[in-house]
Formats: C-alpha cells, structure tokens, sequence
C-alpha cells in the first residue's frame, strides 16, 4: 500500500472509531445517567377566570352569613353534620398543564421528508467535497461540529427547528466519512457492513423499547429519549451508506439506477401504513432508513462525473451549496410557523 493509501486507511480507522464511539457514547448515557434524571413536577394551572376566589362555603356558613346580611340576632340552631358539605361552586377556567419537556423533534409531514432527504444528500457532497480537499483537517472539524450541534440540540427545553435540522446535517456530514470505513479499511463486502449497521440499529432499538417500552418519535420529551433517538438516527445512517454502496457497487446500477430503486422502495412503508395498516413506528423508522441512499445517490448522480457510475459532473461544492441553501429556506419557513 503506498504512503497515501496508508494515510487514508490509517484517517478512516480513526473516524470509523469515532462513530462507533459517539453511537456507544449517548447510548450509554441514556443507559446510566438517564435513570437518574427526572422530570420536575409541573407547574400549578394559573387561574385565569379573574380576581383570586374566597374558600368554598358551607351550607352553615352560608346561612349565618345571609341572617348577618338581614340584622337579624336569632340564636341558630345546632349545626347538623350532614349540613356541613361543601357548597357547590364553578369550576374556574385554567390554562392546560404543559409537560416539562416538549417534544423534541418535528412533525413527521411531507416537509420533514424532504428536508431530510436534503440534509443526506447535502451531507454527502459536503463530505465527499471536504474530503478530497484535506481529509484528517475536514474529519476534525466535522467531528467539533457534531459534537456541538447534539450539545446546543440537547440543551433545547422543545423543537427548535435550527438547533435540530444543524444537528441532522452534520450527522450526515461526519457519517459519510465513516460509513465505509469497514469496507475500504478492513476489507469487509458491502453485504457485511449493511448486516453489521442492521444489527448495531437493531441493538439500539432494544434498548430504547427496553427502557422507553416505545419507539415512538412523537414520545420523544424526555432526556434518555433523545439521547436513544440520536444514537438510533447515526446508526440508521450507517445502514443507509451500506445499502447505497451495496446498490451502486455490488448490484452495478449506478447512480440513476440507486435513486430509481430506493425512490420505489421508500413508498413501501407509506403504502403499508396507509393502505395495509403497517405500523406507524415501522413504518416511520424504515422509511427513515431509505432517505440516506436515496438522497446521497441524487446528490452522486448530480455531483460525480459520467465516468463514475454515471453522473452529471456538477460538482460536490454546487450540490452541496444548493443543498445548504434550500435547507436554510425550509428550515427558516418552518421556524416562522413553529413560532406564531
């Protein structure tokens, strides 16, 4: 192997260990520190029907308090206990409790789709752009950037759409660094790293359902959620890099034959849910997975050259700049309507 081979094995193996790392990382922080974090006790409703109420009123007290209003100086009887019963009174209008933690991730509608689908196509033309330029420099600094954006994400109290949409593209940048590390370090064909990432996504999904007893994004107000979300979400990507290589690669369809494939297979999951009553969880996550190859073989068939399985030769720069641009629109639309 020559020195610049070496090199570039020798950056793939310490990014490679990287993501593992970080996967490992924030599950094992939602395994051990979540369990002792709690959630504080909501706030008291606020009573919004006016001036401050006087206590409920007895019967008793009611009737003393109307032969006082009318002067008289009668001696009452003895109280009765069956007499002393709460007077009934309106129930006053309150503000509905709010949980402690909003949820903490999107809605899933046709905006979040192709925001995600840009985010991994823009991941991968920033990835593959950034690389070619100076590789150890470019893993540095992506790895920096994660690292920041699940921090500033994880110290949002509910959905910021810039916090979370950062913290998504950067995963898709640093991950398709690393995704073939396994195959061009240590050899590994296509077909074990995609078994390898279904098992590694298939371990962090026991855990959460474990834990969590749900896998449902919508639940996602808890700390130890997020933190099993995220480690879900960089290792969905993993299997989603295998998947496109294995596709590309190994079956030879190129780039235009990959966006054809998994353009059809990522409404699969649609059609069960909404014709054939497929889990909406099941659904959610495998659709999840499909965006990753999907997106990163437009943004290779738009960026790469024709010699290389077939692209258009636009450059990774262009794509990844558009990419960024109509990222930022949707995001900032999407913040205006979070916001009113």
């Amino acid at each position: 192997m020559s020195g610049t081979g070496e090199q570039v094995a020798a950056d793939l193996s310490l990014t490679s260990l990287a993501f593992l790392a970080a996967v490992g990382g924030v599950t094992g922080l939602a395994l051990h520190w979540g369990r002792g974090w709690r959630d504080a006790p909501p706030p008291e409703p606020r009573d919004r029907s006016g001036p401050r109420q006087e206590p409920p009123r007895t019967i008793t007290a009611a009737v003393v308090a109307d032969v006082a209003a009318d002067g008289l100086s009668a001696e009452l009887p003895c109280r009765h206990p069956a007499l002393e019963q709460p007077v009934p009174q309106p129930a006053p209008t309150t503000r509905h409790r709010v949980p402690v933690t909003a949820v903490k991730v999107p809605a899933v509608t046709a905006v979040f789709w192709l925001i995600k689908l840009l985010t991994t196509g823009t991941g991968e033309a920033a990835a593959d752009g950034a690389a070619l330029a100076n590789l150890p420099v470019a893993v540095a600094v992506t790895g920096v950037g994660l690292v920041a954006a699940l921090w500033w994400q994880l110290r949002a109290d509910r959905f910021h759409p810039g916090r979370y949409w950062t913290a998504v593209t950067m995963v898709a940048v640093f991950g398709t660094m690393v995704a073939d590390g396994p195959h061009v370090l240590l050899g590994l064909p296509y077909t074990v790293t995609a078994g390898l990432a279904a098992a590694a996504l298939a371990v962090v999904f026991a855990v959460w359902h474990r834990v969590e007893g749900t896998l449902d994004v919508h639940s996602i107000n808890t700390r130890r959620r997020e933190l099993l979300y995220w480690a879900a979400v960089l290792t969905t990507f993993a299997l989603g890099t295998a998947l496109g290589d294995l596709a590309a690669v190994v079956w030879h369809l190129g780039f235009a034959g990959s966006i054809v494939l998994f353009g059809v297979a990522i409404v699969v999951p649609w059609m069960g849910w909404a014709r054939f009553g497929l889990s909406p969880v099941v659904a959610f996550w495998a659709a999840y997975v499909l965006t990753r190859p999907l997106g990163a073989s437009v943004a290779d068939w738009l960026g790469k050259p024709a010699e290389l399985a077939g692209g258009l030769g636009l450059g990774d720069g262009p794509v990844a700049v558009t990419g960024l641009a109509l990222i930022a629109v949707l995001v900032g639309t999407t913040a205006r309507r979070v916001t009113r």
